[in-house]
């Protein structure tokens, strides 16, 4: 199965990084060029990646994680989520982090939400009751600004990223988080070539290769969708695997 990533960062964001890069050469890269073109879209209101509705998946099952009422939810690369507005409603403290400041005052702006601002470090920490979200660069983030945090909600943080950047953010996110830390990870999935439906159906090779050393991964849901398919005109479809991981700290 290959996670599929947003089409933004297609060729153009996978072929500025090394194969195998060096971890502080890679930081420095992502801060000129990653950085640049994730604020560009926003500027340009290219995301479609952006949902108008909180994602039904985590309505359905977040209830399986059984977080106590006013657990703290940290959600990378948030953008303007809908979804932190539900999780906010569940009782949770929610804290996002966003680089481009332009979805930061969207989020409030478009929820009808007046925020306080102020400089914390490296970030703009953007509040409003029980939603935060520090503006600024994620991998700049360290476990005193993030502070401590129950669960993790990834809808769109590891796929916003090419293959050979994953690994960076998931060792980051190792960093930061607390020992005890669940995650929370929706993915949708499409089958590699010559691939048996019982491979596809499964635990993604990927994602145990990013987490399998700190986290049990139970793959919770799995539901077959078919779409569009790219680059194929005249309305033929494929079928992708929309999928719902629980990770649990070993």
């Amino acid at each position: 199965m290959s996670i599929r990533h947003l089409p933004i960062f297609g060729a153009t964001l996978a072929s500025a990084f090394p194969a195998c890069p060096d971890f502080n050469e890679t930081y420095t890269i992502m801060g000129s060029r990653d950085n640049a073109l994730w604020q560009q879209c926003w500027l340009d209101q290219q995301i479609d990646f952006h949902q108008k509705e909180v994602n039904r998946l985590l309505t359905r099952f977040w209830c399986g994680l059984d977080l106590a009422p006013g657990s703290r939810v940290f959600v990378p690369l948030c953008g303007k989520s809908l979804d932190m507005i539900w999780l906010a409603q569940q009782g949770h403290e929610v804290i996002g982090i966003e680089l481009s400041p332009l979805a930061v005052r969207a989020f409030f702006r478009e929820n009808r939400i007046q925020p306080s601002r102020r400089k914390v470090g490296k970030f703009t920490l953007w509040q409003y009751n029980n939603i935060s979200i520090l503006c600024g660069d994620y991998f700049s983030l360290t476990q005193a600004d993030l502070g401590s945090i129950d669960v993790v909600y990834d809808r769109a943080a590891l796929t916003a990223l090419p293959e050979n950047i994953r690994r960076l953010y998931v060792a980051h996110l190792k960093l930061i988080l607390p020992p005890a830390c669940k995650v929370f990870l929706l993915t949708v999935e499409d089958a590699d070539e010559g691939e048996t439906r019982e491979v596809t159906l499964g635990t993604s090779a990927e994602i145990t290769a990013l987490y399998s050393e700190a986290f049990a991964i139970e793959l919770a849901h799995v539901e077959s969708v078919l779409e569009p398919a790219a680059g194929h005109p005249g309305g033929s479809t494929k079928c992708s695997e929309h999928k719902v991981y629980r990770l649990i700290p070993r």
